[in-house]
């Protein structure tokens, strides 16, 4: 069993407008996954400063950041970030370069977790819908010419307010969502944007939305989580 989360941390920029990384660490420790699928977890403007601090990532936490190495003090590639538990093994990682309107990315790793091996895929898609099917099929595309095949976890901000139509459409053609519920905005939830998919060979146990008192607080969206065991 693999539990894993999704969270948009909105810079570390709480609903009380304040920026407080501590408050993100307080929240990943509640929700205790193996593997975290961050978005907006770099600063958008000048040199995209990651808004954790990695020596407070490693002193708080149990997690160590997937290393994309595209800006020198980034945590991922256009905000977009995998944290990993620091027991499990990194077997490789690259961005995925994806159509868009405004500066949108997505980030893939294959990760050991014990003995098993899975494909994570991180992802923030544009607020256009037309867009978003664009990236959509690139990501698809992209996992799909990997030569080397392990079970895929899809997981991020889709900003897909249809509950079937769109981008969800395209990627349920291939993979299975996590039913995690609403998690936007987190001040009163209404909205299903945060997802996680599975591909074929995994199954979704349990999943949901985290709140928690510091997680209203710490971000304009909840995190989502699910518990992944093998088909």
């Amino acid at each position: 069993m693999i539990r894993v989360a999704s969270y948009n941390i909105h810079k570390a920029v709480g609903t009380d407008r304040r920026r407080n990384p501590e408050r993100i660490l307080a929240v990943l420790n509640e929700i205790d996954a193996d593997i975290i699928a961050l978005q907006e977890a770099d600063r958008r403007h000048g040199a995209r400063v990651g808004v954790i601090p990695l020596a407070m990532l490693e002193a708080h936490s149990d997690y160590v950041h997937v290393p994309f190495n595209m800006r020198a003090h980034s945590l991922g590639w256009h905000g977009n970030a995998i944290l990993v538990r620091k027991s499990a093994e990194i077997l490789w990682h690259e961005p995925i370069h994806i159509p868009s309107l405004e500066p949108r990315g997505a980030v893939m790793a294959d990760i050991a977790i014990g003995r098993h091996k899975v494909r994570i895929v991180g992802m923030h898609l544009d607020l256009s819908g037309l867009w978003r099917r664009q990236q959509a099929r690139a990501i698809l595309a992209h996992v799909d010419a990997c030569e080397t095949r392990y079970p895929a976890i899809l997981m991020g901000d889709l900003n897909e307010w249809s509950r079937q139509s769109g981008c969800l459409r395209d990627f349920g053609r291939h993979y299975s969502f996590a039913d995690c519920g609403k998690s936007f905005h987190a001040s009163r939830p209404v909205a299903t944007l945060d997802r996680i998919m599975v591909s074929e060979g995994l199954q979704v146990a349990e999943s949901g939305v985290h709140h928690s008192a510091v997680a209203r607080r710490a971000s304009d969206h909840l995190p989502v989580w699910a518990q992944i065991k093998a088909a």
